[in-house]
């Protein structure tokens, strides 16, 4: 199975996503970038070696020189091609997918992912099989092996935080990189920052020894560790590093949605201005009721890191981001990035004496559901239509599948951009809420 969307490509690597499929894309990225280099790294899936191996020796003989930077987080490729002069950058990584699959990941020349039309493009280039002449003078390869470093510089060198601050606190955390691309720059990230880390999965194997998303049921490992280390919280993050998920010194997950509000909290405490926050449609209600609050706003997307970019850009607005952890700030890079993730939320959290359980609870609180149906065998579009027959006393909103709002609840249901199902998510005030709107959709569907 191979999936294209305006996330890159993903496929299962014993059949769709091959290294011989990957020369394709090479070549048509090579293609559809203008002149000049061209930045590549992926996460820790033991497939990724040979697939980028292909690509870069693909570009390579077309003429194209390429920054290698080897096993690291997605944002650090976005952060290389931001902060020099190439013209783009590519990752392969499937993400949160299981091992069994992986993907490729565009960059341009912003350093932002591809947007619809660039997509398009390069999948059309794909698919007329090209294949362009060796170039008259082969390009090089220039291994990379500071990219991390450079990164980490930057995230504590942000001038919405107090690093000095930070430091004085020599917060202990926990970090569960889930043997993935964030295995080394994560705890580096945090060291900078004058905290004690514990390491959990930080061996960049690809050997995923928990569920590949940060969400609270594959976090056990984690909680326990935040626990019997008696640290100030933990910190949990996907394959490919752009999404953070945050567990307090109780050991009890906050849930990825909070990455976001806690980021924007801190946010907003250290820099004393009002601002325009962008997210997607499923995101928590809890960003909204903060923003209200401090006298700033939020304005939403469709779903997928690259239309939340968008509006950011339209808006001129300065933080934003996606409620599966992923916080996307524009002093950084237009991108979600876990170490800036980390970063924010430990500035918010040195902004106060009290422990991350009570910052957390002094932030608007809802409870959200996800779930998820299969689409084997089923029309997506039917679905959404009879959804749409639901709830009359709802605001509705097309945007990206159906959404459905109230004052302090809402549920969506939507297409996955990068897997063959349906997602489902609802929130409310309390858990049961979110999971009677649930049940009401699938009654239905």
């Amino acid at each position: 199975m191979l999936i294209r969307s305006i996330s890159g490509v993903r496929g299962l690597t014993v059949s769709h996503l091959t290294p011989g499929a990957a020369l394709h894309y090479a070549r048509a990225l090579h293609e559809l970038l203008p002149t000049g280099v061209i930045i590549a790294g992926r996460d820790s899936r033991p497939s990724g070696e040979d697939i980028i191996q292909a690509m870069v020796d693909q570009l390579t003989r077309l003429g194209r020189t390429v920054l290698h930077c080897g096993i690291v987080p997605t944002p650090t490729v976005q952060f290389m091609v931001h902060r020099t002069e190439a013209v783009g950058g590519f990752i392969v990584t499937a993400s949160h997918n299981p091992v069994e699959w992986n993907g490729i990941k565009f960059v341009g020349e912003n350093s932002t992912f591809f947007p619809a039309g660039d997509c398009e493009r390069l999948f059309e280039l794909v698919d007329a099989e090209n294949d362009p002449p060796d170039a008259d003078e082969t390009g090089i390869v220039w291994p990379e092996r500071n990219a991390i470093q450079k990164h980490v510089i930057s995230c504590a060198g942000l001038k919405c935080i107090d690093l000095n601050r930070i430091q004085r606190r020599n917060f202990r955390i926990v970090i569960d990189a889930v043997n993935g691309a964030g295995a080394h720059a994560l705890p580096a990230m945090l060291e900078s920052l004058g905290c004690e880390v514990i390491e959990l999965n930080c061996k960049p194997d690809g050997q995923f020894t928990r569920g590949t998303e940060p969400l609270p049921e594959n976090l056990s490992g984690l909680c326990d560790a935040v626990m019997e280390n008696d640290a100030d919280g933990g910190f949990a993050v996907d394959p490919d590093a752009d999404r953070l998920a945050v567990v307090n010194e109780k050991g009890e997950p906050l849930g990825e949605e909070y990455s976001l509000v806690l980021a924007a909290d801190g946010y907003l405490n250290e820099v004393g201005e009002t601002e325009v926050f962008v997210t997607n449609l499923s995101t928590s209600l809890a960003l909204d009721k903060l923003a209200e609050s401090k006298g700033s706003s939020v304005v939403r997307s469709a779903v997928g890191e690259i239309n939340v970019v968008n509006k950011m850009n339209e808006l001129g607005s300065k933080l934003g981001g996606e409620g599966n952890g992923g916080v996307i700030l524009r002093e950084a890079h237009l991108g979600r990035d876990s170490l800036v993730a980390a970063t924010m939320v430990l500035n918010r959290m040195s902004q106060s004496s009290e422990p991350l359980s009570e910052i957390h609870l002094s932030l608007p609180q809802f409870e959200i559901v996800k779930d998820k149906v299969n689409l084997e065998g089923i029309d997506p579009d039917e679905l959404i239509k009879k959804a749409c027959t639901l709830f009359d006393d709802a605001e509705k909103n097309t945007l990206d599948g159906i959404k459905f709002t109230w004052t302090d609840r809402w549920v969506h249901l939507r297409k996955s951009n990068t897997e063959p199902i349906m997602r489902i998510y609802a929130e409310g005030p309390y858990r049961e809420d979110a999971q009677k709107l649930i049940e009401k959709v699938e009654s239905c569907i």
